[in-house]
């Protein structure tokens, strides 16, 4: 099984979601970002790359009228 080689950014973006979704809090990208001690700026770039490597997923809100922005969901790394 081949394992997937992070930078260290996104490695901490990764562990913030996975931390949010542990604690229960909805990974939105204002909370990931103060949860890896970033900007948003800073985490565009590493959100991005998660998505295209499969380890995060995008969800956008399931509600009309309600959106609060995507939020993004870790998936297990093998």
């Amino acid at each position: 099984m081949r394992q997937v080689q992070l930078s260290d950014v996104e490695e901490r973006v990764y562990d913030a979601v996975a931390a949010l979704e542990a604690r229960g809090q909805v990974p939105y990208p204002d909370l990931i970002a103060e949860e890896a001690g970033l900007t948003a700026e800073q985490l565009r770039e590493p959100l991005h790359q998660l998505t295209e490597k499969n380890l995060l997923h995008r969800e956008d809100s399931p509600m009309a009228g309600l959106d609060f922005g995507p939020r993004f969901c870790a998936r297990q790394m093998a």
